[in-house]
Parts: structure tokens; sequence; C-alpha cells
């Protein structure tokens, strides 16, 4: 059976409306890109950072690995303390197309795997996150990350909506293809010319 005609859309957040590479910090640390990599893979791996997404702190965050890397200290404590650093711009191109949906009356809507208070710094930095959205699931306040379903579900249950009525936006496969198992009509994000081409698709003006 055909899915239903869409009328709203979710967006994630993180590499979808604005840019996230944690690199960005460690280039004044570390000499080499390989340096970086290792730094990212051994000591903070992406896994540490998804802890804090699900609501750990960062205070017992840092405490964990500096008990295993104390000489690496200074290099983990910067990944909270220069976060402004490693999202540097919005993606200017996915944002018009927010703006788009907006002023044609598209309700908007956000899951984000995001730590709650990386995430109010996030709203101050672009303040669009701010005013564009009906609602916003932040994963660090749930305590839920993507893909779990039941993350899906506390935007469903709270805005009283059906998933085949909703439009979600991911740049991570493994989270669109959640949305899809729940019935979202599910794109996975590449780029800002790709999703317009599916969007108007999909009947919307964008």
């Amino acid at each position: 059976m055909p899915l239903a005609q869409p009328s709203r859309v979710v967006f994630d957040i993180g590499n979808v409306l604005i840019h996230w590479n944690p690199r960005l910090i460690y280039r004044s640390i570390f000499a080499s890109e390989a340096e970086i990599d290792d730094f990212l893979t051994r000591i903070l791996p992406p896994e540490w950072n998804l802890e804090q997404d699900r609501g750990r702190s960062w205070q017992e965050a840092e405490a964990s690995r500096i008990a295993l890397f104390p000489e690496h200290a200074e290099a983990i404590r910067a990944f909270r303390a220069r976060w402004r650093e490693s999202v540097p711009h919005a993606i200017e191109g996915t944002v018009a197309i927010l703006g788009s949906l907006q002023r044609a009356g598209a309700p908007l809507y956000a899951i984000t795997n995001f730590a709650s208070d990386t995430f109010a710094e996030a709203q101050e930095m672009y303040p669009f996150l701010k005013t564009s959205f009906i609602d916003i699931v932040v994963s660090g306040e749930e305590r839920l990350i993507k893909p779990d379903p039941a993350i899906f579900e506390v935007l469903l249950a709270r805005q009283r909506l059906r998933a085949e009525d909703c439009i979600f936006i991911d740049d991570s496969p493994k989270n669109v293809d959640a949305a899809a198992a729940l019935g979202f009509h599910a794109l996975h994000f590449t780029t800002p010319d790709a999703l317009r081409r599916d969007l108007l698709a999909l009947g919307f003006t964008v």
C-alpha cells in the first residue's frame, strides 16, 4: 500500500542544516591529520560523543577518558570547551529550503542527536533553529538517540502526528532506515540541490 502524500517535514540538524566537524577543533592542537584521526578514533571515538547526545554530562564524559589518557587531558577537554569551532557555518542551501517551506506554510519539526547544552548554544549561534520549528526533539533532553525508534515516537506522540504524513530528512542512512521502518517518507540528505529535487517531486514548494 503506498504511503500517504506527506504534508509535514522533519529535519535532522547536524550536517543537514548546520555543518559539524570536530576535526576543526584539533587542527590547531595536533600537527597532522593522522594524529587527529588517531585521537578521534582511539581516544574520543564517535560512540563517546554519542553518550553526551544521550544525556551524559560532559564532566562525567571527560573524567572517563582523562582517567584512561591523562596525557591528553587538555585535548579531551577541548572537545567541549572549544565546541563552537566544530559548527562553523550553516548549510545555506538547506537553510534556504527550510525558509521556502516555512513561507509556504509547511509544518516543520526536527529530531536531532545533540547534547542539550550544546544545542542551546547552537540556537544562539543560528537563530533559525529557534524560529523555524513547531517542535524539536533533542536527544540529550529525551535520553534517547537515533536510530532508536522511540525518539521518533516522541515527536509523533507529542504532536499527534502520523508517520505517513511526514517526511524525515537525515544525513545518516541508519537513521533514514529507522524512520522508513516506522512509516515516514525518509530522505537521505546528500546535498541541498538533491533535497530540493526530492521535495519538489513530493509536491512541496521549495
